[in-house]
This record gives C-alpha cells, structure tokens and sequence, in this order.
C-alpha cells in the first residue's frame, strides 16, 4: 500500500462514576470535505487491532466529475 495523508489525532479517554468511554475526535478539514452533518450516523467496524474503518450509515451518492475533451 502506497503513502496516504491524513491527521493525526489523539484518542481521549473519559472516566466518570457513571460512564468510562474513549472519544476519537474528527477534524474538521476532513468532516467538511465529506460533508459530514451534525448529527449524522457512522458505524465503527474493526478490520484487525491495528486498523479501525468508520463508515456512514447512509451512504452518499458518489458524485461524478465531468471530464473537459
């Protein structure tokens, strides 16, 4: 697999009386070249203990680019 780019984030940790949970935050570069809505679903699936995939719940329509001649 070639170089990607991408950024860097850090994962957070929270623990409250109540609830003990792990935030990955999402910067905002890439959220809004996705288009990514507040609000929207994503759902996180493990593809091994060292690769994470975070997919939309309801896919867009992929949007084809018009080619000049």
């Amino acid at each position: 697999m070639g170089p990607t780019m991408g950024y860097l984030v850090r994962i957070q940790k929270v623990d409250r009386p109540t609830n003990r949970s792990f935030y990955v935050n999402l910067p905002v570069v890439m959220a809004e070249a996705l288009s990514i809505e507040k609000g929207e679903e994503f759902l996180w699936s493990v593809e091994d203990k060292n690769t994470l995939m975070l997919a939309r719940r309801k896919p867009q329509k992929i949007r084809q680019l018009k080619v000049k001649p």
